[in-house]
């Protein structure tokens, strides 16, 4: 198992925010977590990516216990973020926000190659190279996000909400791009409110309702779950 989450518990003071779930991230797949606004889907993600301590639990990543890392270490080993509402460096172009991506890299020939792929996945950001990332669209802003989190050559990428404040055709757009990653051998972890981009791109599928997992099974059938039907796509 790529990235394995046992008995994890998340507290802010004394309220439980994660009430010891249990997740798994196979190699290879594209693995979805749908909830409600507040269910708790980012405090997963900040605490798989070392932002946040758990309070109970472990987090496994490739055999080993990664829970009570530094996030650099975290992100080192394979584990990189989109974040949700994308935390772009606003004042900085489209390229030095990317180049950021390769903080922690030295291999000049594996950058220029992954560069290459990322400018190939999303073209507009080539063009776009020299403006301020301010200046970029909702969906251009998260195509960076995304190319940006790319550079840093993840084996599991967890994208928290994508889909947020696009416009619909945006968001079909990203049911290709998840896809064409998960082609390159990056394991996806999506983190959405938007049930259609969940089902659209993963293989498994994880309910969480108010910090616990509710549900959870192969994607196709969770479609076919009237409880899912209701919540997610209306009926």
């Amino acid at each position: 198992m790529l990235l394995s989450l046992k008995n994890l518990k998340v507290y802010y003071g004394k309220a439980e925010a994660i009430k010891g779930i249990n997740i798994d991230v196979p190699e290879g797949s594209v693995t979805g977590l749908i909830g409600a606004n507040g269910a708790g889907k980012s405090t997963i993600m900040r605490a798989v990516s070392g932002l946040i301590p758990i309070s109970a639990g472990e987090i496994w990543f490739q055999n080993k216990k990664i829970d009570g890392m530094a996030t650099h270490e975290i992100v080192r080993m394979g584990i990189v973020q989109v974040p949700e509402h994308r935390r772009l460096f606003p004042h900085m172009s489209v390229m030095q926000n990317i180049k950021t991506g390769t903080y922690l890299r030295k291999d000049k020939d594996g950058i220029k190659k992954d560069l290459d792929r990322t400018l190939q996945l999303f073209p507009i950001l080539g063009q776009r190279r020299n403006q301020l990332a301010s200046t970029l669209s909702g969906g251009e802003q998260q195509m960076l996000a995304i190319g940006r989190a790319l550079m840093a050559k993840p084996k599991l990428l967890l994208m928290d909400e994508p889909s947020l404040g696009l416009a619909p055709l945006v968001v079909q757009s990203l049911v290709d791009v998840i896809g064409e990653i998960n082609k390159d051998g990056i394991s996806v972890l999506l983190v959405e409110q938007n049930a259609g981009l969940a089902f659209s791109t993963t293989e498994l599928l994880y309910v969480l309702t108010v910090g616990k997992i509710t549900l959870e099974g192969k994607t196709k059938e969770l479609m076919d779950n009237e409880i899912v039907r209701k919540s997610f796509l209306g009926g």
